[in-house]
């Protein structure tokens, strides 16, 4: 009788257990040690910082040409112009009313729970002055960002090769990439063809490379939620829990009710859906960047047995542009800090409000943190000083990586939605499943 193999751990799993030892061990440290004991700082910064940085480096230098090869090659396989209007306009749309959904949402809670009410001024001013200097920073850097037609402007670039090379500008590339795809698609298939196959694997060699830094996830995922867990502990989220319950449990209902409803109505399980997508959660969870889990969401969405031409369009566009968890996080930010400076906001400015919050959600950067600035200008907007952008920085990061959960899984959700019709068309390609 031969023995038989052990199977492997699934990713899931693996990046469950760093995820669990990595907050245990790390608040066991905060407990005992304390987050300024001198080796606590010197294993930070010299060990689970720097390695935890090491892999999100690795993903985002294959980003670049993940995000143009998957984009340009999506748009191709659609093979004429109509599919890529359908589709666009499809995805647009659903875009929309879920950002709509999820802002509208998080302005109802917190008008209803009013946290900003709640807040200790002695506490708010006492993490005004710890973070003084990182909030003028974002607020400077309102200035720089562009506006009005200057940011429509800037969508489409002067210079490419500077678009790739800043997060800032990642809707300029995927704007050239778009047109370079249309392009393909409207030349005659024996002039391209080379091209395409070329194109095809840079997409096929950037994944098989993610693929491999991807093994080093649950090691980061180790270093992210120690180096979390044993500088802050949860002293920050008690002392700031209003807030920080109304943001998660807003995100929690568009979640687990707004999205399960969306794919209940194209004929999905919400159960198997939600299983199928967990390995894009916790990378998503963990990185706090939507670009960074590009690559898995991308390989779970095959998984599901979705087309292509829908998933790597949708997927590579809704990184930036289908954020719904950024947008819900604005709202309730911009609300939050208006209640604790007594700024008496109306319907009108809230209306305001929800309308930049959509569109900051479709132009944000997909990096950690990429919302700040965006929540800065909303307050400079309403009449709430920015500077008190400093009341959340604390426990903006564990809100980062919450929120990025939802945008990555509203991207699944919203090719999810895409797709549905669109199967039929694609030679080869099966109909979604039926519920299970």
């Amino acid at each position: 009788m031969t023995a038989t193999a052990r199977r492997p751990w699934p990713m899931p799993w693996k990046m469950g257990l760093g995820f669990g030892l990595g907050l245990v061990l790390g608040l066991l440290v905060h407990l005992t040690a304390g987050a300024d004991a001198a080796w606590v700082q010197a294993f930070t910064n010299w060990v689970t910082t720097p390695a935890s940085r090491l892999f999100l480096n690795l993903i985002f230098m294959l980003i670049v040409p993940l995000l143009f090869s998957a984009l340009v090659m999506g748009i191709a396989e659609m093979g004429d112009i109509r599919a890529l209007g359908r589709i666009g306009w499809k995805t647009l749309a659903y875009t929309v009313v879920l950002s709509s959904i999820a802002v509208l949402l998080g302005l109802v809670l917190v008008n209803l729970l009013e946290p900003g009410a709640g807040v200790d001024p002695a506490l708010a001013q006492q993490l005004l002055v710890q973070n003084a200097d990182r909030s003028r920073e974002i607020v400077a850097s309102v200035d720089s960002q562009p506006r009005g037609m200057d940011m429509l402007l800037s969508i489409v670039p002067s210079n490419v090769v500077d678009a790739a090379s800043s997060n800032a500008s990642i809707l300029a590339l995927m704007f050239f990439a778009v047109m370079f795809g249309v392009g393909m698609v409207m030349t005659a298939d024996a002039k391209v063809a080379t091209l395409k196959r070329g194109i095809e694997g840079i997409f096929e060699i950037s994944m098989t490379l993610i693929g491999l830094v991807i093994r080093l996830a649950p090691y980061a995922v180790f270093c992210f939620m120690f180096n979390l867990a044993a500088i802050f502990g949860f002293d920050l989220l008690l002392r700031l829990g209003a807030y920080v319950g109304v943001v998660v449990l807003a995100l929690a209902l568009h979640m687990f009710g707004t999205y399960s409803i969306a794919v209940r109505m194209v004929g999905r399980s919400p159960l198997k859906f939600f299983r199928d997508i967990q390995e894009a959660a916790v990378m998503a969870f963990s990185t706090a960047s939507s670009n960074a889990t590009l690559p898995t969401a991308l390989r779970v969405a095959d998984q599901m047995g979705l087309p292509q031409k829908v998933s790597r369009f949708v997927l590579t566009v809704g990184a930036t542009a289908n954020q719904n968890g950024t947008a819900l996080f604005e709202g309730v930010t911009v609300i939050f800090l208006a209640q604790f400076f007594g700024v008496d906001l109306t319907l009108g400015q809230q209306f305001m409000v929800m309308l930049v919050c959509i569109l900051g959600g479709i132009g944000t950067a997909g990096v950690p943190s990429g919302s700040l600035p965006v929540v800065a200008l909303i307050c400079a907007m309403v009449g709430v000083d920015p500077i008190g952008i400093g009341l959340i920085l604390g426990v903006n990061h564990f809100l980062d990586m919450c929120r990025t959960t939802l945008n990555v899984s509203g991207d699944l959700t919203l090719a999810t939605l895409v797709a549905h019709r669109e199967m039929d068309d694609v030679p080869g390609e099966k109909p979604v499943a039926a519920p299970v």
